[in-house]
């Protein structure tokens, strides 16, 4: 597939903390109801696509999005797609963090007891390299999380982890890794499903 198969990005859809603004790492949270029908809103522009590989992070709110979205039957869990490792931050806001550490974001500062940059940088390549071997015809099918997938694009674009402050990214919604003359882009970003296709 070399420069041809594309990445979709999956991002589950909304849980209570992601509404509140809490860092949700690894407490493993169940989608709300709206959650649910962001997700059934995926069904219909990923039943329309053929992929080669679904995978998904093993936490339940990524995996009960892809279910959701209709591609349940082929998934496969990947570890690397686990979301960012809060560590001491975990459940907590970014306002509440820069109380004691002004300008603090995940970004340029890490967690404690968690992940930094560079450890996701180096699961996202790692995520990369398997997406793009997966054998089969079709691109790949990747449900996930807010900062990781952010992070994935940054790493994507050779702009390493951090670039992925610059990408907003909603929750239960589409966005399309690609190539074009052999140069790595994004082809679409944040797309809601009902104006994708």
């Amino acid at each position: 597939m070399g420069n041809e198969r594309q990445l979709w990005l999956l991002r589950h859809g909304a849980t209570e903390w992601a509404i509140n603004g809490r860092h949700t790492g690894n407490t493993d949270l169940p989608l709300l109801p709206e959650g649910e029908e962001e997700a059934q809103q995926l069904a219909p522009a990923l039943a329309s696509h053929r992929f080669a590989a679904v995978f998904s992070s093993p936490l339940q709110r990524a995996k009960r999005t892809c279910e959701l979205g209709g591609l349940g039957q082929q998934r496969r869990i990947m570890e690397t797609l686990r979301e960012w490792d809060y560590g001491d931050y975990e459940g907590i806001t970014t306002p509440e963090i820069r109380k004691s550490i002004p300008n603090w974001t995940v970004w340029s500062h890490g967690c404690p007891n968690g992940e930094d940059a560079q450890a996701v940088q180096q699961r996202c390549e790692q995520t990369i390299e398997i997406a793009l071997a997966a054998p089969g015809e079709g691109d790949v099918a990747l449900f996930a999380h807010g900062h990781l997938l952010r992070a994935l694009t940054g790493t994507w674009l050779g702009l390493g982890a951090t670039a992925g402050r610059y990408f907003q990214l909603g929750t239960g919604t589409i966005c399309i890794l690609g190539f074009e003359r052999g140069q790595r882009i994004i082809a679409r970003w944040n797309a809601p499903t009902n104006s994708l296709f």
